[in-house]
């Protein structure tokens, strides 16, 4: 069996590499070969190549034909219409990577399964997220081309530590403030609910629908079982790191609101919204699926990489400021009310 991964070396995509690769997939990447090859398990071929060059990819898979393709890594739905001129014909599978991000917000069950609607009026990602899909089952419909969507939630590695409320430069400045001694901002009351994913168990998942009959033209999301509240998931964090959580709570819409972090989209569109997943229908195209990864345990295997990893710790004074003023400038408004 054959696949394509276009990307193939991210978070979510490293983990599917190197699983496929280990059950006997004749994988090739078709990427701009920035990883470093050691990364890459042992029979992977590359196809080095930019996605964006349309005409120099059709030249390179010029004659190939595969079991499987996916895209890791398509943000616009102009991305897809790229993808079918150049595989339509030349592949059993095209698997997309699109988000629960995409479900409706806010949600009228916070139970969500394949058949809750899509539409999130907060997050242009998402919007691209839902036109890409819907772009994709037009053509599976209409020509049979042969689709399969996955929407992933929060999939975290050991690369970065899943968060929240962070900075554009990631979520180290956040754990670095706990190191620090100093409160961290929690979106709400930090009682909703939330679902962390490793990646080594969405890549199960992912790995079970490949060239699976039961999966095409269909869509499955694939989260852990878990089901975590923030304060869980932040407190899970600090005892990683061995120090005591010093919560500071503050409205998600508050936050939306005052931030140049786009947390109107990562938070009133998706992360602020109470959300359980079922994922009945994965277990039944994939019987032997289960996560194993509990979030206290992956956390760790997280905490201790970065830690050990100094590349992995990008400072984001910008945002360590800002968090301090959101602070500063709410305990003077409680001050004033006394």
């Amino acid at each position: 069996m054959k696949a394509l991964f276009i990307g193939g070396t991210g978070t979510i995509s490293m983990a599917i590499t190197r699983l496929a690769a280990s059950q006997g997939w004749k994988l090739y990447l078709l990427n701009r070969g920035n990883r470093p090859a050691e990364d890459i398990p042992a029979g992977v071929e590359i196809i080095q190549a930019d996605i964006y060059d349309e005409a120099a990819v059709a030249e390179k898979i010029k004659g190939m034909e595969f079991d499987v393709v996916c895209d890791f890594i398509v943000f616009h739905p102009s991305a897809l219409e790229r993808d079918y001129r150049l595989f339509k014909g030349k592949t059993k599978q095209f698997m997309y990577i699109s988000s629960a991000s995409a479900y409706q917000k806010p949600l009228s069950d916070y139970r969500i399964t394949e058949g809750t609607p899509l539409a999130n009026p907060y997050w242009e990602y998402s919007r691209n997220k839902i036109a890409g899909e819907e772009f994709l089952m037009r053509k599976y419909r209409e020509e049979g081309f042969p689709i399969t969507i996955v929407r992933p939630s929060h999939t975290y590695d050991e690369r970065s530590i899943p968060l929240g409320v962070h900075g554009k430069n990631g979520s180290w400045q956040v754990a670095k403030r706990m190191l620090e001694g100093k409160p961290v901002i929690i979106h709400g009351d930090g009682t909703s609910l939330w679902t962390m994913t490793f990646n080594t168990d969405f890549a199960r998942g992912f790995v079970g629908l490949m060239g699976n009959v039961h999966a095409i033209g269909e869509s499955f999301q694939i989260t852990s079982d878990e089901t975590l509240t923030w304060n869980q998931i932040y407190k899970a964090v600090a005892d990683a790191l061995g120090v005591e959580l010093k919560p500071y709570y503050v409205s998600s819409q508050f936050l939306a609101d005052v931030s140049d972090y786009d947390l109107l989209g990562s938070l009133i569109g998706d992360k602020a919204n109470s959300v359980v997943f079922d994922n009945s229908k994965l277990k039944r195209a994939v019987p032997t699926f289960r996560t194993e990864v509990r979030f206290d345990q992956g956390i760790r295997r997280t905490i201790d990489y970065v830690l050990a990893h100094s590349e992995f710790q990008k400072e984001d004074p910008e945002f360590d400021a800002w968090c301090d003023k959101v602070i500063a400038t709410l305990e003077a408004a409680k001050k004033s009310l006394k």
